[in-house]
């Protein structure tokens, strides 16, 4: 196990972060144009590698392509299995730029996505082609993003590993820009009231269909980014049993990431965490836990 987690002020980094979170939204959309639909948005998001976040294999009328956000060698690579390839280099540059560049790179290897070329939970929302505000990289930022996401990554698949209900994959969801995983206790959910930024209710409709207790990560809530825990429904005495994580603004538990990476042991601290808001969902929704945990 690696032993230092990485450290990032947020504030040392926004101004690549917003660029960078335009920059997946884009990758994210490409994806969404031809994966199969799945429940619960899960073909639209992206996935940690060992070198970056990637779309993994997408179907098209050819066979499949995948696009990777490499950030050690700095390219965005874009890959098909017929052989070809192309790359966008990440610098700093416009989100007007790298959307451009990023589809010259599609066409090339004849890929046409259609895609909704405005960004989505983000206010305002200025699309791709006239945001010229957003144009900052950092290339050792994005690295030790990339790098606290396989940290989290890694805790987070551990934790999954405890859980044999459905499930989702750990993955990356570019529209909040935060690594997420969601457990479903199998019952359904009354319909999420909606009020993401330029997100139409229909998608908050799918994305919570059912009874869930959610965690994840996400660059900001704290001076290194957060980890969140969050139930949906909300139970009640949810609030009561996990004050000393709860939010009463974001109205979510949330841990920073640098009370994690301070503590002596930040696995068993990122654990707890997970463990006591998920035992917190689970008991006062009344979860069948016993046939749902490993």
């Amino acid at each position: 196990m690696e032993k230092t987690w990485p450290r990032l002020r947020v504030a040392d980094w926004t101004q690549t972060r917003d660029t960078l979170h335009m920059w997946t939204q884009i990758v994210g959309k490409i994806r969404m144009a031809y994966a199969p639909t799945a429940n619960h948005w899960w073909h639209v998001t992206l996935y940690p590698t060992a070198r970056g976040l990637t779309t993994s294999a997408v179907p098209y009328d050819r066979g499949v392509f995948d696009i990777e956000f490499d950030f050690v060698d700095e390219r965005l690579r874009v890959r098909t299995s017929e052989g070809g390839s192309r790359e966008v280099v990440l610098e700093p540059k416009p989100v007007a730029t790298f959307y451009v560049e990023t589809f010259e790179a599609l066409a090339a290897l004849g890929l046409e996505p259609s895609i909704h070329p405005v960004p989505n939970e983000v206010e305002p929302a200025v699309p791709f082609a006239e945001d010229f505000r957003n144009c900052s990289y950092d290339g050792e930022a994005a690295r030790l993003f990339w790098r606290q996401l396989l940290q989290a990554e890694r805790v987070l698949g551990r934790f999954r590993s405890e859980f044999v209900g459905k499930a989702s994959p750990v993955h990356f969801f570019w529209g909040a820009m935060d690594l997420a995983y969601t457990r479903f206790s199998g019952r359904g959910a009354p319909p999420h009231p909606g009020g993401v930024p330029n997100c139409p209710p229909s998608v908050m409709h799918e994305g919570y269909s059912h009874e869930l207790a959610s965690f994840g990560f996400w660059p900001g809530g704290g001076e290194e980014g957060a980890f969140y825990a969050y139930a949906y429904p909300e139970p009640p005495g949810y609030q009561e049993r996990t004050s000393a994580y709860y939010d009463n603004t974001l109205r979510e538990c949330v841990l920073p990431y640098e009370t994690v990476a301070d503590s002596p042991d930040p696995d068993r601290t990122l654990l707890e965490f997970l463990r006591a808001t998920y035992a917190a969902a689970a008991d006062l929704a009344d979860w069948d836990r016993p046939a749902l945990e490993a």
